[in-house]
């Protein structure tokens, strides 16, 4: 049920924003949520579907291989997400900066959240998928939260 919603919310875009944590799941493949990730990955797939993440989220996807001491993932994961088809990288620049603080201030967002959500709506994006609900407070886009379609 939870995953035919999920590619339904798809459907009816052709682009969304990825939070870190859909690439952790699908790296991951992670036992509750792999099949969502999946979704995803399987949508992006098709020629007229993209999604977008900030490159914060690489950095936040690397720790825990840079904590472990682990090469082989880290080459791994860069060489999978980074040439990944249809996943644009959006660096940060001074607009998403200014956007970030004004999201924070209006929304009480951390920084990273606020840089991943002023990523999208900088991108003009109009979903995001995550499995934090403190982007549904975001007014600029539609948000999806994994736990809700659960």
């Amino acid at each position: 049920m939870g995953v035919e919603r999920l590619r339904s919310f798809l459907r009816s875009r052709g682009t969304v924003a990825l939070d870190t944590s859909i690439l952790i799941y699908q790296l991951e493949k992670n036992p509750r949520y792999f099949l969502f990730s999946d979704a995803v990955f399987a949508w992006l797939e098709h020629n007229e579907n993209s999604a977008i993440t900030s490159i914060l989220s690489m950095s936040e996807l690397l720790v825990p291989a840079y904590r472990d001491g682990d090469a082989r993932r880290l080459q791994h994961y860069r060489g999978l997400l980074g040439t990944y088809p249809r996943l644009a990288w959006v660096q940060p620049d001074l607009e998403i900066a200014d956007k970030a603080a004004q999201l924070r201030a209006a929304y009480g967002l951390k920084t990273p959240d606020a840089i991943h959500a002023a990523t999208a709506i900088k991108s003009k994006v109009p979903a995001f998928l995550s499995n934090d609900p403190i982007f549904k407070r975001v007014k600029e886009f539609e948000a999806l939260i994994l736990d809700d379609i659960l």
